[in-house]
């Protein structure tokens, strides 16, 4: 029997949790809200009533012992336990019903938002979530949306922004294509290669060109301003093309193109009005996000 089992702190469980997922202290510390030295004695407590070693250093990451591993599935299970009976409970005296509007761009509304979906629909099923597809930046204070994902920062001082996460994009070809055209091996490989645009192709050599890829124009044969005709066209095989890897994770039969080309680095903001700290139903949507958003590719498709 472990010890200490009937009489834990669930604020050590949220410390283990927080740092089980994001592999280091300061980045658990982050995520809660606490100091490195704070939440780093709350796991070592934990690891004391429990009388286990959870976690081992490699490097700079803390990775989880077998131990920690077993116990991280009862945790989670218990987290979101817990964060149901919250919110059943506060549902008691305020409702989480009405329209929230989410703007994101159309890839990211059409391959990441679905499944973030089904979990506010079992959440808050009187929720009625307007998905606005728009590659342009829509102005929440004008209320065009009320919660926007974007991979800029707004200046505007009436509106809350979290970094949920620095994405990372590779470049993508259907296996289809390549099987066809051949896998390149090196840059200059490239040259023989076809492209699909996402838009203006001077802007998208602007683009490539400081990244030392030897193509022109004359690679560019098809694409679209809609992000996700052009990821169909990638998905079909009429060239290669950049993209996130949480969508292209999320896209049966792509391969990466030249694996060990270093990935491009982008933010990833999730942006609200100050009604968050007043609608519960703003809140509940936008935490979720976060939460969703934060999750390393695999973690989002792994059903």
């Amino acid at each position: 029997m472990i010890q200490g089992a009937n009489s834990f702190d669930w604020n050590h469980m949220r410390a283990f949790l927080a740092t089980a997922e994001e592999g280091s202290l300061s980045a658990a510390a982050r995520k809660l809200g606490l100091t490195q030295p704070t939440l780093g004695r709350q796991v070592t407590a934990l690891e004391a009533e429990l009388n286990l070693m959870l976690f081992e250093r490699v490097g700079r990451n803390l990775v989880l012992t077998q131990a920690g591993e077993e116990l991280l599935q009862h945790v989670r299970a218990m987290n979101a336990a817990a964060d149901q009976v919250a919110l059943v409970a506060s549902g008691q005296s305020q409702a989480v019903e009405g329209v929230v509007r989410i703007t994101a761009s159309d890839v990211f509304s059409a391959y990441l938002l679905p499944p973030i979906m089904k979990e506010l629909r079992a959440r808050a099923p009187q929720l009625e979530i307007d998905i606005v597809a728009a590659n342009d930046i829509r102005d929440l204070m004008r209320r065009e949306a009320d919660i926007a994902i974007r991979h800029v920062r707004p200046d505007q001082p009436d509106l809350i922004a979290r970094l949920v996460r620095e994405a990372r994009g590779y470049f993508y070809a259907s296996s289809d294509y390549l099987d066809r055209k051949g896998r390149p091996e090196t840059l200059d490989d490239l040259r023989d290669h076809d492209f699909i645009s996402f838009g203006n192709v001077t802007q998208m050599l602007g683009f490539l060109h400081p990244l030392g890829f030897p193509i022109s124009e004359n690679n560019f044969r098809i694409g679209s301003e809609s992000g996700v005709v052009s990821w169909e066209l990638v998905r079909q095989g009429f060239g290669i093309a950049a993209m996130a890897d949480d969508v292209a994770a999320a896209t049966p039969d792509v391969e990466r193109v030249l694996p060990d080309l270093a990935p491009v680095v982008f933010p990833v903001w999730l942006t609200t009005h100050r009604e968050l700290h007043t609608s519960r139903r703003i809140r509940l949507v936008f935490d979720l996000l976060a939460e969703f958003l934060a999750q390393k590719p695999e973690a989002k498709f792994s059903d």
